[in-house]
């Protein structure tokens, strides 16, 4: 089987992210993961302008609608599986979003501290 467990970095199970729009690496509306996500789409993140503009300036455009994939474009409130290393690399650099603890793979404490993620989590986790 391609994917992990499903446990949040809190150690539940995992919660949705968004289904409005569709998100994660499968596509399911969960930051699951697995051996074929290369990019570690585990990191439930809350988007702001500052990181949709921090996220252009790094060749990924997220906001632009890409109809003809079903993709509307991302606005500031909605919630993506980002890569946790793009998260990290927002952190570094100022920008980086709230987070979703619930919705976040555990995976993600790979790259990036508990601790660290819980003074972006987003209210009531």
């Amino acid at each position: 089987m391609d994917k992990f467990n499903s446990t949040s970095v809190l150690g539940t199970p995992l919660e949705r992210c968004s289904v409005d729009p569709i998100t994660g690496f499968y596509r399911d509306g969960c930051c699951n993961t697995g051996h074929s996500d290369r990019g570690m789409h585990t990191v439930c993140a809350v988007m702001t302008e500052a990181f949709l503009a921090f996220s252009l300036e790094k060749g990924n455009d997220l906001s632009t609608p890409l109809p003809q994939f079903g993709f509307r474009g991302l606005l500031p409130g909605d919630q993506w599986c980002l890569c946790a290393s793009r998260w990290v690399e927002a952190y570094r650099a100022g920008v980086a979003p709230q987070v979703k603890l619930s919705a976040t793979h555990e995976e993600t404490l790979a790259v990036v501290d508990l601790e660290v993620l819980k003074q972006y989590a987003v209210d009531g986790d």
